[in-house]
């Protein structure tokens, strides 16, 4: 289809970060009623609304009222309701908002998986850049109303020179033994991080610890992270 002919406001999906949902109706009335509004007959919306349900997993809870739902289980519901009219893009704002790790985690997988099977370009808005580095393709960065980055998520994290070592024990053994091979090892959290100058220091990083005992966890490169982005920025 032409771009021209296509009223992208029509087609565009919506799902918002706070709580708006009635609560005194079940979510397959809700959908149901959304569904129609799209311009679906009633004939057809009852089947697609719990088409959709079952797509994002309230298939058994459908009928139960919105005011029972879990954090997690409104999320879904605002999800199905911005799929409601097919559309070909659909903007999440803050989708995880209020769900414990294992909750996000379940979120971010129905996400990329509405995205594959639908074939629904999704924006992403989030301020957990981790969650944006291992879900999305690209990236936009708004500040003022302006765009002051964009690009691919990979060009804002490629790998540094800098070597992460995550060791169990022996630590302070391992530093001074890599001092004394001109090796310079600083503690990065719960890592030692080592700037290479050349191939081989990874020699030498071996070498420390066959000596020192210390027993290897993690050992990679270090990878630029978005929120460097925001770390640049000058005041």
């Amino acid at each position: 289809m032409p771009y021209e002919s296509v009223d992208i406001r029509a087609r565009l999906g919506y799902m918002p970060e706070h709580d708006c949902l009635p609560t005194a109706i079940t979510a397959s009335e809700f959908l149901t009623h959304m569904v129609q509004v799209s311009g679906i007959p009633p004939s057809q919306a009852r089947t697609r609304a719990a088409d959709i349900l079952r797509h994002v997993g309230l298939e058994e809870e459908r009928y139960c009222p919105i005011g029972q739902y879990s954090t997690g289980m409104k999320q879904r519901v605002k999800l199905a309701q911005s799929l409601a009219h097919d559309p070909v893009i659909v903007l999440l704002d803050e989708p995880t908002a209020g769900l414990d790790p294992s909750g996000r985690e379940d979120m971010l997988r129905l996400i990329r998986r509405t995205g594959h099977e639908f074939g629904i370009s999704i924006i992403l808005s989030s301020h957990l850049m981790g969650d944006v580095e291992s879900n999305c393709d690209r990236i936009i960065v708004l500040e003022g109303g302006h765009v002051t980055e964009q690009g691919a998520v990979s060009q804002f994290t490629q790998e540094t020179e800098t070597v992460l070592i995550d060791v169990d024990g022996n630590r302070e053994e391992l530093i001074t033994a890599l001092a004394a091979r001109g090796v310079t090892a600083v503690s990065d959290g719960v890592s030692l991080a080592v700037e290479l100058d050349s191939e081989e220091q990874y020699d030498a990083i071996r070498d420390a610890l066959v000596e020192t005992n210390a027993r290897l966890r993690r050992m990679s490169p270090r990878r630029h992270q978005l929120t460097d982005i925001f770390r640049n920025e000058g005041p």
